[in-house]
């Protein structure tokens, strides 16, 4: 699959994770897309913008698992838990409870809205090494009378780990408890029922592991949540079913509040069927189990190298998985392994440091020897 991808080919890029890559057929399918907007913009975005954009989400629902009008696309799932927590109505005193193993940009966000609410974001420690099995109850031994919403990861982001959720979110709900899940690396890695996970909001990307153009992702919402949903952008959609643009007149409560929110390129959403189809087409459950046994040998290896214990077992991880390395300054590490050809990042957590190993299609057994012998050199 090397060739069907745009990544330089001297670079061993291990770092799927963090930005994703896009095909090279998707991408033209891309730039289709935005030829097609040029053309006449006004035809486009003015008249023909919600009929595509209905389309193209009725394909992500039925690959997600759920129904086109309870979600709606948005450029990143970061942009996704902003939504919701500005959409909370916290007063003061109320809590949101998190885990300790939540992506940064998403912590920053609930903190300020908390902060500005007088309301608290605490994070409930998930010790490791990850035992699965106690999960929800290690979170929900924590809600007390004012926790509004807990939120969590799918997979993690700095420790690569998968949360088992099912029973998180169907207690929580029996305890008058919100949850919102940030499905950022989720889409793509594992295969998604959002009906039957039944979390109250679901935000997840499209341009990580399902390998759509960057700037594609969505936010899932349960219906009874929808009209607490306004959008972070007042515009036409907010006004008498989306007067000013004919394209959007009877959309739906999401279209109008968090679709239409001003002049956009919506090309990246419209590419997501076309990435949906090309991993189809490719056989993505056997290259994602290839790519797991391949993870899988590289974390064996590093362990036994280094004597380190792992933080999980071999279910904990998919495609995305942390290597234990002795105590490095991480920004030294990652830039002595990406001095040596490998784009791979370093993270920490718990006073424990990772090479954050990212396996994708594209990815052979070469790659992951040359991230290794890369660490003989520079992590002896």
């Amino acid at each position: 699959m090397r060739e069907a991808f745009l990544l330089d080919p001297d670079l061993v890029f291990l770092n799927h994770g963090s930005f994703g890559a896009c095909p090279r057929e998707v991408f033209r399918v891309y730039q289709d897309w935005q030829l097609a907007l040029e053309r006449n913009p006004v035809e486009f975005l003015g008249r023909r913008s919600a009929a595509l954009l209905m389309d193209a989400r009725a394909q992500l629902a039925a690959y997600l698992g759920a129904a086109p009008e309870h979600l709606v696309f948005l450029p990143n799932a970061t942009t996704g838990v902003n939504t919701v927590a500005r959409a909370l109505d916290l007063r003061p005193g109320d809590e949101v409870l998190g885990t300790d193993h939540e992506y940064g940009a998403c912590d920053e966000t609930w903190r300020r809205v908390c902060a500005g609410a007088g309301a608290h974001y605490r994070l409930v420690e998930v010790p490791l090494p990850f035992e699965r099995a106690r999960f929800a109850d290690r979170l929900l031994a924590e809600v007390g009378p004012r926790t509004r919403l807990i939120f969590s990861s799918h997979i993690t982001s700095v420790t690569a780990l998968t949360f088992p959720l099912a029973e998180l979110c169907a207690r929580a709900r029996q305890m008058g408890v919100l949850t919102l899940i940030d499905g950022a690396h989720a889409p793509g890695q594992l295969d998604l029922d959002l009906d039957a996970l039944g979390a109250d909001f679901y935000t997840g990307n499209c341009h990580k592991w399902l390998c759509a153009p960057k700037g594609s992702a969505f936010l899932h919402a349960r219906p009874e949540h929808h009209e607490r949903l306004q959008g972070l952008i007042v515009s036409w959609g907010h006004v008498d079913q989306g007067r000013g643009h004919e394209a959007y007149a009877g959309a739906s409560w999401l279209e109008r509040h968090l679709q239409w929110q001003g002049t956009r390129d919506i090309a990246a959403w419209l590419t997501v069927p076309a990435a949906i189809a090309f991993q189809q087409r490719h056989d993505w459950g056997g290259h994602r189990t290839r790519c797991h046994a391949l993870a899988g040998e590289a974390l064996r290896e590093v362990v036994q190298r280094y004597g380190l214990a792992p933080i999980g077992q071999d279910a904990d991880w998919l495609q995305m998985v942390t290597l234990p390395v002795p105590h490095h300054d991480a920004e030294a590490l990652r830039a002595a392994l990406f001095a040596r050809g490998i784009e791979i990042p370093v993270t920490q957590h718990a006073g424990q440091r990772f090479v954050r190993l990212s396996v994708q299609a594209y990815n052979d057994a070469d790659d992951i020897a040359r991230l290794l012998a890369a660490l003989d050199q520079v992590a002896p």
